[in-house]
């Protein structure tokens, strides 16, 4: 049968995935932890986040030919990965500098001479212009902030570059080509116009920018080009073999997770969170995000900063208790403990509540979270542990709500997808109540890279569109409500 390699480099992993397009069948799969964070310990203090994308490309070449090794031949290769964040690639294809990642701050900075930060300053020439009303949403993190806080500071590079999404340069260094782009990943630079689908020249120039330094955009999994020698003899993979132009991780995640698109609402948590659903226009709020997506409608996202780096902050303050009173060593997991405690306590938490926005939202970055409902009795390790869960499942209803006040509503199939809910059975739990539907997970466990594997079947004819695509995928039934199905 057909097979096709989904290839997703992600913030933590790089995940190489053979999937078995004829019977949606997983036939090898390679995740790599993803170290290649160069930040010095001081930028790290100053909120900066950067990366060598060069080793990174050389452990997804590693990732890749492991699964080959295990999984057979491919007829073709699908790239998604982190779709915020933003790499300069000079004219002879070697990165200008380091990848700077999503969780990049410094466009929060206040800009040179200015009263706002630069995020501010982008918002305020994008209101002027439209642009926001057209899906440009500039925030920190962005490629747009990254390239116009690097410009104002004088930092960008003398002779010709081009910005690039990361997944985008994967694929240009596996085929040798300029990078490019499809309006999934070019959606997520604050620079684009995501009603027509290109850039917003006016308020890229506005901004003493040029389009010029922006990559081509093109259609979502058209073929980008074929592997090299030297990408080939990397993989174990044949020169020539034709790789997919890249697309962002939220709507790769959603294509590997969700079969069908009108009844289907997913819900994604790893680092940070999304709440996505599939729709046919172009209609956002402005806790919303309207997504460009791979078949050319969009997805009606809300992005939080929630998410399983939340749980992770307790979990560093329960180590850090450990440390400063029983001599603990700092390292220990705590999860399967902190799950255990949150689920002996009841639901509500005998008031305790918790806004777990610990890092801000990306419409408030400067706001921070909150604790309220403290008593003698429910200030446990438990109580927290499931107010936090709770605070975390409170976001995403809340942007869920506003889904339906766009006419995104009447979803009936809540469909789980990420290490943060997969691995936590409580967390389904909470979700299925909250949205009164029984929670379904995919049974493969690489939903991106699912996904981008997908994307590379239909460009490679084996599927018509990503909605028959979309049928091979299977599901396991999640904890919670029981009866979701029948409503």
């Amino acid at each position: 049968m057909a097979r096709y390699l989904g290839l997703d480099v992600g913030t933590t992993t790089i995940t190489a995935l053979a999937l078995d397009a004829g019977s949606g069948e997983v036939a090898a799969v390679r995740t790599i932890p993803n170290a290649c964070e160069v930040t010095s310990e001081a930028d790290r203090q100053r909120g900066r986040s950067e990366w060598d994308a060069g080793k990174m490309v050389a452990l997804a070449q590693a990732a890749v030919r492991e699964t080959v090794r295990a999984g057979g031949m491919v007829r073709g290769i699908g790239v998604t990965g982190q779709m915020h964040g933003m790499l300069l690639v000079s004219e002879d294809g070697e990165p200008a500098g380091p990848f700077v990642g999503w969780q990049d701050r410094r466009g929060m900075e206040v800009e040179a001479g200015g009263e706002g930060s630069y995020v501010d300053r982008m918002r305020a020439l994008a209101d002027e212009r439209g642009a926001s009303g057209r899906g440009c949403r500039p925030r920190a993190g962005y490629l747009g902030t990254t390239l116009f806080w690097m410009a104002k500071n004088g930092v960008l590079p003398g002779g010709p570059f081009t910005a690039s999404f990361l997944p985008d340069y994967v694929v240009a260094a596996l085929t040798g080509t300029r990078p490019v782009t499809d309006a999934t990943d070019g959606a997520g630079s604050g620079l684009f116009d995501g009603v027509n689908l290109r850039w917003e020249e006016e308020l890229v120039e506005a901004l003493g920018l040029s389009t010029g330094m922006l990559p081509e955009v093109r259609p979502s999994g058209s073929r980008a080009g074929g592997l090299t020698r030297d990408a080939a003899d990397a993989t174990g993979l044949p020169e020539g073999l034709p790789v997919c132009v890249a697309c962002g991780d939220n709507q790769a995640s959603f294509a590997g997770s969700v079969g069908d698109y009108e009844t289907g609402l997913l819900v994604n948590i790893g680092t940070g969170g999304q709440i996505s659903a599939h729709t046919k226009l172009a209609r956002a709020t402005e806790g919303l995000e309207a997504r460009p997506y791979v078949d050319g409608r969009y997805l009606l996202v809300g992005a939080g900063l929630v998410g399983g780096r939340s749980y992770a902050w307790l979990r560093e303050v329960f180590r850090g208790v450990g440390r400063a009173f029983f001599e603990g060593k700092g390292d220990e997991d705590l999860y399967e403990a902190m799950n255990r405690l949150a689920a002996a306590a009841p639901p509500g938490c005998e008031g305790l509540r918790c806004e777990p926005l610990f890092t801000g939202t990306r419409r408030a970055p400067d706001r921070r979270g909150t604790w309220s409902g403290v008593g003698p009795t429910n200030f446990t390790p438990g109580h927290m542990a499931r107010a936090l869960l709770e605070g975390i499942v409170e976001q995403f209803r809340l942007m869920y709500r506003e889904m339906e006040a766009l006419g995104a509503g009447g979803r009936t199939r809540l469909i789980g997808a990420g290490n943060g809910i997969r691995k936590n059975p409580l967390l389904q739990e909470i979700l299925s109540e909250a949205f009164g539907m029984q929670m379904q997970t995919p049974a493969h466990t690489e939903e991106a890279a699912f996904g981008a594997a997908l994307l590379a079947a239909v460009g490679g004819g084996t599927f018509r569109d990503m909605q028959e695509a979309g049928r091979v995928i299977r599901y396991v039934e999640g904890q919670g409500r029981r009866d979701a199905g029948e409503r």
